[in-house]
């Protein structure tokens, strides 16, 4: 790891001015998946801004949603009551993501700005990947590739977005409170990310000097339904193949509303909108379910590694369709 200086912050705009005095400069907060990225060497930031003083640690219900700080921790979100009552699919989420360690350092602004996992970025040994070096093309196409994206994908790059928790909250039509040097914005979440197809080294449209600091969650109604199911490889402490966040209102045998994300699968926490289309309206049967995950996975892109994903997600967006649903399989 090369030599580096370090800034505590005092407040918001005090961070954000040092990130724009500085274009190389990095904020660091939990830092559970930075601090590897620069011993890998992959980031050489000059600068690190440590944000984990500032006021972003609260959650808070005010009216129909949750807003919860940039610099809660994965865990303290994941014990919060009204997300154990009103927003199962998000706590399952979390507590399916890393160790427990992990989740009592990493922050949910951290989380949702995690870096890929592909192998190939994080080895600057390895000349060829556009999202680390643009224009350089993509080792993952050409080689072994497993825990990649099938959606959102291209030959320019198949790196996978690994956050659970974003693809709960995506689906759940959750914005984020950023903060820029001379003003506030607010973005949805389904337009923050950018997937690999478009700018595979631009992964979402948050600008340099500029900080979430607020992630807003909308409470569904209280008759919905929801849960996470994610499979992996081993049973703890491991990324998704698939996962699926499901989120169903469902009255007299006929689905009212649906909510889908699918994770493992895309460059981008995927919101399945073509599920969404299937569902809403359509009788809650394992027949429609099965034509949701269908119509889900029709754009994929696959190289020889990755095409089990297909199969394997349809599966698993139909399984969490019969659990939330309470229909049978």
């Amino acid at each position: 790891m090369r030599t580096f200086d370090y800034v505590r912050a005092v407040d918001t705009r005090e961070a954000v001015r040092l990130l724009a005095d500085d274009p190389g400069a990095s904020c660091l907060a939990g830092g559970t998946t930075q601090l590897d990225l620069m011993k890998d060497g992959v980031l050489e930031p000059p600068t690190l801004i440590d944000i984990t003083r500032l006021p972003l640690h609260g959650i808070e219900p005010r009216g129909e949603s949750l807003h919860v700080g940039a610099l809660v921790t994965m865990e303290e979100l994941a014990v919060d009551p009204v997300v154990a009552e009103r927003l199962p699919m998000v706590r399952e989420a979390l507590l399916l993501a890393g160790s427990v360690q992990l989740r009592n350092m990493a922050t949910i602004g951290g989380n949702l700005l995690q870096r890929t996992r592909c192998r190939y970025f994080r080895d600057p040994a390895v000349p060829e990947c556009n999202k680390r070096a643009p224009g350089s093309g993509c080792s993952a196409v050409k080689g072994v590739a497993r825990m990649h994206a099938v959606l959102g994908a291209s030959e320019r790059c198949i790196a996978l977005h690994a956050s659970d928790l974003a693809v709960a909250l995506v689906s759940l039509d959750a914005v984020v409170h950023v903060q820029g040097v001379s003003e506030r914005r607010t973005v949805p979440l389904t337009e923050f990310y950018l997937t690999a197809d478009e700018s595979p080294e631009r992964e979402n449209v948050l600008e340099h000097a500029e900080l979430i600091t607020e992630v807003e969650i909308p409470l569904p109604p209280a008759t919905a339904r929801s849960g996470y199911l994610k499979v992996r490889d081993r049973a703890s402490y491991e990324f998704a193949l698939a996962s699926a966040a499901v989120l169903l209102v469902v009255q007299g045998g006929v689905i009212q509303q649906a909510r889908v994300g699918l994770g493992g699968v895309g460059t981008k926490p995927w919101r399945a909108y073509e599920a969404e289309h299937v569902l809403t309206g359509a009788p809650a049967t394992t027949a429609v379910f099965k034509d949701a995950s269908e119509a889900t996975m029709r754009d994929a892109f696959t190289v020889p590694g990755t095409a089990f994903k297909l199969p394997l997600a349809r599966r698993t967006l139909v399984r969490e369709l019969q659990t939330v649903s309470g229909v049978k399989a």
